[in-house]
């Protein structure tokens, strides 16, 4: 349950972030984010998987690239639903799911499962072997 709410701030986190370096993503606080990484999540749980599939065709021939416009329709989907947070335009949408995927990934890789941060340990030994 703890590793769950730390990704939840960490999906805020990245929400606040790419509102502050993309012009065209406004959020008019913390807790507006916070509802729209709950509803990102929610919707990304539930339809993601379904559009998936249905768009699976032209996933293929356009080598997957065809996720980041289901990434954006969820992005624009968050923002139908939560008040405080607006996306305007579809390149936008575009590239702020893009920004938020990545800086999502970039600081969910620092914690384990259980929600912990980890720690990787590292000692040199006998010249050139590390372990």
């Amino acid at each position: 349950m703890q590793g769950l709410a730390i990704r939840w701030l960490v999906l805020t986190g990245s929400i606040l972030v790419v509102a502050y370096l993309l012009e065209g993503i406004h959020v008019s606080g913390f807790f507006s984010a916070f509802f729209a990484a709950a509803a990102l999540s929610t919707l990304n749980a539930l339809f993601r998987p379904i559009l998936l599939v249905l768009t699976l065709p032209i996933n293929v021939l356009s080598l997957g690239l065809f996720t980041l416009v289901i990434n954006a329709a969820m992005l624009k989907m968050a923002q139908a639903v939560i008040p405080g947070f607006e996306v305007v335009g579809f390149w936008t949408s575009v590239f702020g799911a893009l920004l938020i995927s990545l800086v999502s990934w970039a600081l969910n890789s620092f914690i384990s499962g259980k929600g912990g941060v980890k720690v990787i340990d590292m000692r040199n030994r006998r010249g050139n072997f590390w372990d």
